[in-house]
């Protein structure tokens, strides 16, 4: 499994995605102040990885506290949570889970824990984050190997892989597990400009598992659809809203409105993590603005003349009415959503 993000020496180890694939670098984070830039910069990206950055980022800084009493430590812990809440606003897989480490710290703080046995709970929480979202790709993995044909060509949209997730993936986890159901899948990935993370890591992460991979540009889908040679389309998410509406990387919205128009069945892989049933509809989902040197920059080339202005938000929204099923660890949700969506939160 890629190693994606994990534990060295007392140091939150992951993978710097800025220099895939030319280079497999691995940053150390030793404070929540690390684990937030590496957030902000894209060392790490993909919302479920990021929200299990954000829960070992935490044990981090409890563990590092020199805290003489709880209540000076659960200052430092909530302060914490405060930076890592400010990195990036539309993945809600960040906040989803912050907030589980705050129900655990402050459950801790009433049963009367010690700083030592805080820092214990928070620890043994940022853990079970990280290997509960690893078992959760694997098996919505497995539920989305069911809906791919035997013999198939999936396009699919940035990086929803190992590289992520905590590991294995969600819209690649579909993939790997239709491979691993004996399937044929043959991938084709979109470039994802202006990041370029379907080019650099959806490419790297299926050659590397020896996974037959094409990677066309973004404008190209349209035309592969029309020519008959997309069987599927499985992407990721970073934020879906009570009714079905899907954030993801820019782009999506694009690509869904192409399979619908050559009758592709377009489907969001995720776990349920994703899901956030307090906001209505994709109209409340915060989309973030990324800068334009992205976009108006590759490295250190210009290719936009100065004086152009620049628009570059990170994400889009899909309407759920583009979407055929969205695949979690519980199942495969249908329309309607807002009901089946609540079923996979086990919401009544």
């Amino acid at each position: 499994m890629l190693p994606t993000i994990d534990w060295e020496d007392g140091a939150v180890v992951m993978i710097d995605q800025r220099k895939l694939p030319g280079r497999e670098v691995y940053v150390r984070c030793r404070t929540a102040k690390d684990v937030a830039k590496a957030i902000q910069t894209m060392v790490i990206r993909g919302a479920p990885a990021i929200g299990v950055a954000a829960a070992m980022g935490l044990t981090l800084e409890v563990r590092r506290s020199h805290a003489t009493g709880t209540t000076q430590l659960a200052t430092e812990f909530y302060r914490a949570c405060e930076l890592l809440a400010a990195t990036r606003p539309t993945a809600v897989n960040l906040f989803w889970a912050i907030e589980r480490m705050k129900r655990v710290f402050a459950a801790a703080m009433l049963a009367g824990q010690s700083t030592d046995e805080l820092k214990a709970t928070v620890g043994a929480e940022s853990t079970l984050v990280h290997d509960e979202d690893v078992a959760n790709c694997r098996a919505l993995g497995a539920h989305g190997a069911e809906v791919v044909p035997a013999d198939a060509r999936v396009l699919t949209h940035c990086n929803a892989g190992a590289l992520a997730t905590g590991g294995y993936g969600t819209a690649l986890g579909v993939i790997r597990g239709a491979v691993e159901a004996g399937k044929r899948v043959a991938v084709f990935a979109d470039e994802t400009r202006p990041f370029l993370q379907g080019a650099r890591l959806t490419a790297w992460e299926l050659v590397r598992d020896g996974i037959d991979t094409t990677v066309i540009a973004d404008g190209m889908s349209g035309a592969l659809m029309r020519a008959g040679r997309v069987d599927i389309v499985v992407v990721g998410a970073d934020r879906i809203a009570a009714n079905g509406d899907v954030a993801n990387k820019i782009g999506t919205y694009t690509v869904a409105v192409l399979a619908r128009a050559h009758g592709v069945p377009f489907y969001v892989a995720a776990p349920v993590s994703t899901i956030d049933l307090s906001l209505p509809d994709g109209s409340k989902i915060p989309i973030e603005e990324r800068d334009g040197k992205e976009l108006s920059h590759l490295g250190r080339a210009q290719l936009a003349p100065h004086g152009a202005h620049v628009w570059n938000p990170g994400f889009d929204v899909t309407p759920a009415e583009y979407v055929t099923g969205i695949i979690t660890e519980h199942g495969i949700c249908r329309a309607p959503f807002d009901k089946s969506l609540r079923e996979a939160c086990g919401v009544a």
